[in-house]
C-alpha cells in the first residue's frame, strides 16, 4: 500500500519528493495539480504512462488546459488559488463517503489522539490567537494526557475532541455546492474527481499526488501542500 505525495520542483536541483519517480508506475489514481509534468519533468511523466499502460487513471486539475491534462482521463479547470477550497471538498468527500482507510489511519496518524478542551476553531480563528501579535499561543492546542504523560486515544474515533472528529468538523464547510461556486468547477465534474481519486482508499490500491510550483509560490503555498497530505494520509 502507498499513498504518495510527489513534489516535483522547478528544476531537479531544488526538487522535493516523498518517493522515487518510478514508484509512480505503481498508482492506481494519479492526480497531477497544477503541475504540467509531462512538459516539465518527461522523465516522471514517462512513468506515469507506464502507469496508465497498467490500466492507471490520471486526474489533471489546473486553471490551464496543458499537455498534462491531454493525457489525463479526467480534466478539470478551476479558479487559481482556491485549491484548499477543491482539496478540502476531496477531504470532506472522503470522510462522508467513509473512503477512509482505517487501518492505516488508526495506527499510522494521530487521528485517535485526544485534544484537550482548550482548543477551539471560531469564525477562521484557532484558540490563542493575539490581534496585536498576529500569532497563535499553540499551548492551547496540545494533546490531553493521561498519568504517564503520554496522549489519550479513542481508537473508535468517535470522541469529539479527537483529531478525527475536529478534522471531520473543520472541513464540514466544503460541501460540493460551496467548493464547485467558489472553484468554478462543475459539479458533476467534481464528484467524478472526489468519486475517483478517494475510490484508492483500500489497502490493495495506490494514489499518488503530483504537484510543483504552481502550488507552493502561492502566499498560502504551505497550506496547499497540507490539504494535499491530509487527503493522503486519510
Amino acid at each position: 500500500h502507498s499513498s504518495t505525495v510527489t513534489a516535483l520542483a522547478a528544476s531537479f536541483g531544488r526538487g522535493a519528493m516523498t518517493n522515487h519517480f518510478n514508484d509512480l508506475e505503481n498508482s492506481d489514481v494519479i492526480m497531477v495539480m497544477g503541475s504540467n509534468i509531462v512538459e516539465c519533468h518527461p522523465i516522471a511523466a514517462k512513468w506515469i504512462m507506464k502507469a496508465k499502460e497498467k490500466g492507471a487513471k490520471v486526474i489533471s486539475s489546473d486553471p490551464r488546459f496543458t499537455r498534462s491534462s491531454s493525457i489525463a482521463d479526467i480534466y478539470t479547470r478551476f479558479r487559481s488559488g482556491t485549491d484548499i477550497t477543491y482539496v478540502g471538498g476531496m477531504i470532506n468527500y472522503a470522510i462522508h463517503h467513509d473512503r477512509v482507510q482505517k487501518n492505516y489511519v488508526l495506527n499510522c496518524t494521530n487521528a485517535p489522539f485526544i485534544i484537550n478542551d482548550k482548543y477551539s476553531f471560531d469564525n477562521g480563528l484557532f484558540a490563542g490567537y493575539d490581534p496585536k501579535s498576529r500569532k497563535y499561543d499553540k499551548t492551547l492546542w496540545k494533546y490531553e494526557l493521561d498519568a504517564k504523560g503520554n496522549p489519550k486515544q479513542d481508537k473508535s474515533l468517535k470522541h469529539p475532541r479527537c483529531v478525527f472528529q475536529l478534522l471531520k468538523k473543520h472541513f464540514e464547510r466544503y460541501d460540493v455546492d460551496t467548493v464547485c461556486n467558489i472553484t468554478g468547477v462543475p459539479k458533476d465534474k467534481y464528484l467524478e474527481v472526489c468519486d475517483l481519486f478517494t475510490s484508492t482508499y483500500s489497502e490493495d490500491k495506490s494514489a499518488t499526488w503530483c504537484y510543483a510550483m504552481g502550488s507552493t509560490q502561492h502566499t498560502v503555498g504551505v497550506q496547499y501542500i497540507r490539504t494535499y497530505a491530509i487527503l493522503q494520509l486519510l
